[in-house]
């Protein structure tokens, strides 16, 4: 692969320089042996610079052309034709200027293609910008989508934290799908998840491994992890760069994490809290309603018995110390709401709160 892109560097290199020189020799004493040398000198040079130089621009181009994949690869469907039109449309402007601009001597050529490259990148520019409007043109006077419409409505990047990943239920959660297009994986994130995972603390170790393994479930089970390269991994700590990458790509941050909820928010970040999600979907018990739960310990006052609900909820049953190891009937007596989640307080059913305190 390395000769062929050579030879064509060579082929390159050597045919500009000959156009350079065939423009030039005009201007050269009417010496045949200096015109044809200087144009034989210039092609070999050309030739020789594009030998050498093709592999390190070809490795440039590839790394370009990736880095604009992983862009890509977060644009919808619908964007992306958008884009296409107004390529299309700016390259069609291009083809009307550049053809003036091919009759100035020596750099007509040159000017035809910056004239392609700045038309082509404006029209696509252009044509994202202004897609709602160009929408309501192809729909045929359909009523445009508001500018005004919630952010949440639109397609956004969706950018995994450590703390997500390791806690796991993000795996669920996309499964379910209510959640949509790639999950982003900065690599700053899964080099955190490394260095945990190779910690020396056993905890830590476990949980890093069980990251990795949740990440591994998404990518082959759903194909839904694109690991993601950029600037942002060079300097700060990884909630700061997280912060960073949100507000460049515009961004949501899927986190569980209280602290870095809190910061994306005064940021500006839209943050999507896998904590939030969960108790959002915690049954709501209103007091009267009866249920049963499997009492499994004493609670803190006297007479308390203590269970859970499937999803983790607290369970306080008053006068339940005597049906530990039982399920009984309980009717709900109060709910709280408390920063560490929601309490139910019951009572066993048929019993008044009175006969329960006593």
């Amino acid at each position: 692969m390395t000769r062929v892109v050579r030879v064509v560097g060579a082929i390159l290199g050597g045919t500009v320089l000959f156009q350079l020189a065939e423009g030039i020799r005009p201007f050269l004493p009417e010496v045949p042996l200096l015109q044809f040398g200087s144009v034989l000198l210039a092609a070999l040079i050309g030739g020789a610079a594009g030998f050498l130089s093709a592999p390190k621009l070809w490795r440039l181009f590839t790394r370009l052309m990736g880095r604009v994949l992983h862009l890509l690869s977060g644009v919808s469907l619908r964007d992306l034709t958008i884009g296409v039109v107004g390529l299309v449309v700016g390259l069609l402007v291009s083809f009307l200027v550049s053809y003036p601009l091919s009759r100035i001597p020596l750099v007509g050529t040159y000017l035809q293609i910056l004239a392609v490259l700045v038309f082509g990148y404006l029209g696509v520019n252009l044509a994202i910008h202004h897609r709602d409007d160009l929408l309501h043109l192809l729909s045929r006077g359909e009523r445009p989508p508001s500018r005004d419409r919630p952010a949440r409505w639109r397609s956004f990047p969706k950018i995994l934290d450590t703390s997500a990943i390791i806690d796991g239920r993000i795996a669920d959660v996309y499964r379910t799908g209510f959640l949509e297009g790639p999950l982003l994986v900065p690599r700053f994130v899964l080099a955190e998840l490394q260095r945990i995972a190779d910690s020396s603390d056993p905890l830590r170790r476990n949980r890093g491994r069980r990251g990795l393994e949740i990440l591994n479930s998404l990518q082959k089970e759903l194909q839904a992890v694109q690991i993601y390269d950029g600037e942002e991994q060079v300097h700060g700590d990884a909630d700061t760069l997280l912060v960073r990458l949100a507000k460049r790509l515009r961004g949501a941050i899927i986190t569980s994490d209280f602290n870095l909820h809190k910061v994306a928010e005064i940021e500006g970040i839209r943050v999507l809290n896998i904590n939030e999600l969960a108790n959002a979907l915690k049954p709501i018990l209103l007091p009267g309603e009866e249920i049963s739960v499997h009492v499994i310990r004493e609670g803190k006052e006297a007479g308390q018995g203590v269970g859970y609900l499937d999803d983790g909820t607290m369970i306080v049953v008053e006068g339940g110390k005597k049906f530990i190891g039982e399920t009984p009937e309980v009717v709900v007596t109060s709910v709280l709401q408390t920063a560490a989640g929601r309490m139910i307080f019951t009572r066993p059913k048929g019993q008044d709160r009175e006969s329960v305190t006593k």
